[in-house]
């Protein structure tokens, strides 16, 4: 049996929670530092990651990720830059999907305000890319190289 609620073969619809859910993260820098933190809930919960959520209805890319990030961080930014987009997978224990996420980026300018974690976040705080790069901690997929590309356009 198929998960397909109209079995058209032109077009097919799915349930809407086998829908892909569009959230954003936002990236920070400051001081030559990004900003991240660390998840309380699934499906990345204790893993370093940046602060980011789903886009409400009617509200823009960008504004997502301001609100998300002062939000999780207590820190007012400005959005700059939508600079890439990622799939996040998270599957249940007997590996059938759960939900597909896909996280778009965007980059933001610290206006005002020091770390505090809230909402989603265990902890929020800064660190420098080489220590992404050259560590031991539980990273969200991606962080690495989507904090890199960040690094470039500022």
């Amino acid at each position: 049996m198929s998960n397909k609620l109209y079995n058209d073969p032109i077009i097919q619809y799915e349930p809407q929670s086998l829908r892909p859910i569009v959230a954003t993260i936002g990236v920070l820098f400051k001081d030559g530092k990004v900003l991240l933190v660390r998840r309380a809930n699934p499906p990345d919960a204790g893993r370093w990651g940046f602060p980011g959520g789903k886009i409400e209805r009617g509200e823009t890319v960008r504004d997502a990720a301001v609100r998300e990030l002062y939000e999780e961080t207590s820190i007012v930014s400005n959005a700059f830059k939508t600079f890439n987009a990622v799939d996040a997978f998270d599957f249940d224990s007997s590996g059938k999907l759960r939900h597909h996420f896909v996280l778009v980026a965007v980059l933001c300018i610290w206006v005002s305000g020091d770390p505090l974690a809230g909402d989603d976040a265990l902890e929020a705080r800064f660190f420098d890319i080489e220590d992404l790069i050259n560590t031991d901690l539980a990273l969200s997929l991606d962080v690495k190289e989507i904090a890199l590309q960040a690094a470039e356009l500022l």
